[in-house]
């Protein structure tokens, strides 16, 4: 299962919960592409970590990273999640994190790293409707052209409606 959308969609809130639930391993992609200090992976050594966390039978992948080889990631996807929430609800949450966890890890971040206010964090998140989204979209209608599971959900009751069918 990959889960995609904005930072502050819910990605990996979701990811946990569905692991509550059926026991699938999650792999969060901020901990494979980025270092101590959120110093970018080298890229080779991030792709070897995707291919080997996606080798194994099972898995929930909680991350974007659309510029980066879509091909390991969604290969073996069954199901795919976009969190496809308004950009506003997104920022908020955003800034919602950075108050909650301000100067704290969290185990979906890189060893090292903590949260702390993002300019670059803001813009690309206020940009996602533009920018992403169609490359999403346009991924989405591939994947189901391929037989693949997709859920594109708008709110917090659709999400909800998915916990509960599973």
């Amino acid at each position: 299962m990959v889960i995609l959308g904005a930072a502050g969609a819910g990605k990996t809130s979701l990811a946990s919960e569905i692991s509550k639930r059926t026991g699938l391993p999650v792999v969060h992609l901020d901990r494979l592409f980025w270092r101590e200090g959120w110093t970018p992976a080298p890229r080779d050594e991030a792709l070897r970590e995707l291919e080997a966390a996606v080798a194994a039978p099972r898995w929930i992948l909680d991350g974007n990273f659309l510029d980066e080889d879509p091909a390991i990631r969604f290969a073996r996807a069954d199901t795919v999640v976009f969190l496809d929430i308004p950009r506003t609800r997104a920022i908020w949450r955003v800034l919602g994190r950075l108050v909650r966890d301000r100067g704290r890890s969290r185990p979906d971040l890189p060893d090292g790293s903590s949260e702390a206010f993002d300019w670059p964090l803001l813009r690309w998140v206020w940009r996602y409707p533009k920018e992403d989204r169609p490359r999403v979209l346009q991924l989405l209608g591939e994947l189901r052209g391929r037989g693949v599971d997709v859920h594109q959900l708008r709110s917090s009751s659709e999400v909800r409606e998915l916990l509960a069918s599973l």
